[in-house]
């Protein structure tokens, strides 16, 4: 059993995650860090550099993308950057690569240090409509729901330590993985929460409460 909440107001709430979360995995974007150990013109960058825009009155960092993997980079002034856009903590690691060899042929002796994942979100479709009222009610220690504020449910899971941005479309974000397996194990968790909420057609639900003759 998979533990969702943690142990509040003497209750634990355990579920027995869907096997495989009907066939359904969430696309996941990745943001990853890394070092490039220089200290960098940005102006240069961007007027040498394909693909690169910098405007230091809009943002302080050189903005450059590849198309494989599709990616985009943000490059400052200390050397620092970050990646977005990768779908794998291998599609990230090989873009900053990319984009550290860019620079390296500008002349700057840029070397490739620190990488690091810093956030993973994942991003699903269940393909049915949820009942978030029901849902905060029966998961309120974890759960918060104010719609006029935002029109999801944030549902914060305690392990693996994931937030969740639950949508009535069926449409669910998941962010603060590390890893892969964090954003599936989270998703594979909160499935049968969700089907056990999914909002029934009207007809059908006015079928289900119509007592049997």
């Amino acid at each position: 059993q998979s533990l969702l909440g943690a142990e509040a107001g003497g209750g634990i709430c355990k579920v027995v995650p869907a096997p495989h979360a009907a066939g359904r995995r969430p696309r996941r974007n990745i943001v990853a860090t890394c070092n490039l150990g220089i200290a960098l013109d940005l102006k240069t960058i961007a007027m040498h550099a394909r693909n690169a825009e910098y405007n230091p009155k809009r943002f302080s960092a050189v903005i450059m993308r590849i198309r494989d993997p599709k990616t985009t980079a943000l490059i400052f002034k200390s050397g620092k950057m970050v990646v977005t856009g990768a779908k794998s903590e291998e599609q990230a690691r090989q873009a900053a690569r990319k984009f550290a060899r860019i620079v390296q042929k500008l002349d700057f002796p840029a070397r490739f240090t620190d990488f690091k994942i810093q956030n993973m979100v994942g991003s699903c479709d269940v393909k049915f409509p949820i009942r978030l009222e029901g849902l905060a009610y029966k998961h309120s220690h974890y759960s918060s729901y104010e719609p006029e504020l935002f029109p999801g449910l944030i549902y914060r899971m305690v392990q693996p330590k994931i937030v969740l941005l639950i949508f009535v479309s069926g449409k669910v974000v998941l962010t603060g993985g590390k890893v892969r397996n964090e954003i599936f194990s989270a998703f594979e968790q909160i499935y049968p929460v969700l089907q056990e909420f999914r909002k029934l057609p009207a007809a059908a639900a006015a079928t289900a409460l119509t007592p049997a003759t």
